[in-house]
Formats: C-alpha cells, sequence, structure tokens
C-alpha cells in the first residue's frame, strides 16, 4: 500500500522544540534565564532597534544627503538590433507587439527606441520616445518611427 496522507510526518530533525526559559532552576535555564546576572540586558525592558546607550544613534550622526526627483519620467530602453532580429519586415511593432514577443517587461510604461544594432528591414514601430541615431537606422532601412502621447503612457 502507498503513502496516504495521513501517514505523513517530517524528517528526523526537521522540527526543533523551542527552548523554554525561566521555568525554575532544575530546568537548567532557571534563575537567570540565560541572560546573565543583573545589568539592563538581564531586566525585561526592550530598548529600540539602534539604541546606543543613550549616544546619538548612527543615524542621527549621519547627514541628509541628495534628493530624489519626483517628477522623473522613466524611459524603458530597446535597442534596434533586438527589435530587428524579432519582427519581420513591414510588421506594425507597438509596445503591446513589445510586450508580447517578451522584448519589454510589463513594468515598463514608456519605451525608448535606442539605436545599437542593424537594421534591414523595413519596420514600422510606434514608441514614446526614439534617438536620432535609431531613427536614422530605421528610416535609411526604408520604415517609419512614430512617437506615441507620452502624457497617456506616463499616467497609467
Amino acid at each position: 500500500m502507498g503513502t496516504t496522507l495521513e501517514s505523513l510526518s517530517p524528517p528526523e530533525g526537521a522540527r526543533k522544540r523551542r527552548k523554554r526559559v525561566g521555568r525554575g532552576i532544575g530546568s537548567r535555564r532557571g534563575k537567570t534565564s540565560t541572560r546573565g546576572q543583573k545589568g539592563q540586558l538581564a531586566r525585561h525592558n526592550q530598548m529600540p532597534a539602534g539604541f546606543e546607550g543613550g549616544q546619538n544613534p548612527l543615524q542621527r550622526r549621519v547627514p541628509k544627503r541628495g534628493f530624489v526627483n519626483i517628477h522623473r519620467v522613466e524611459y524603458h530602453g530597446v535597442n534596434v538590433g533586438r527589435v530587428a532580429e524579432a519582427f519581420a519586415a513591414g510588421e506594425v511593432i507597438t509596445p503591446e507587439s513589445l510586450h508580447a514577443k517578451g522584448i519589454v517587461p510589463k513594468r515598463a510604461k514608456l519605451i525608448k527606441l535606442l539605436g545599437h544594432g542593424d537594421v534591414t528591414a523595413a519596420l514600422k514601430i510606434s514608441v514614446h520616445a526614439v534617438s536620432a541615431s535609431a531613427k536614422e537606422k530605421i528610416e535609411a532601412a526604408g520604415g517609419s518611427v512614430e512617437i506615441v502621447g507620452t502624457s497617456a503612457a506616463a499616467a497609467e
């Protein structure tokens, strides 16, 4: 007969009992309960994380520097060489089709076409931004580049 659900048990040594401290002198860990003798650390008061004994803590001693620009517009770059490999000539390439082929991750809201690589086929590409070298390469191969509205994509 095979193994049944009720006959399953964890392997030997997989489940460890928790250490019960402070249960009397006969328990081997009684009286001071593995805390040593007296002092602040032997008492039952918890100190906050990063407490340095009243000394000004590190996170308050070190000065703040820099800032985060909340208006930053972040594009996900895709090289023309990679796009040219994945699509055939005359195909219309949109941000959705780039995502469907796995060239761009789902989280990429804005896509910029970059100029690394070679383009031989005429491609029709619609992206949010394009570099000058990428545009030059696509138009030289007989393709076209259309800029999709960035305000709608940034709001997503």
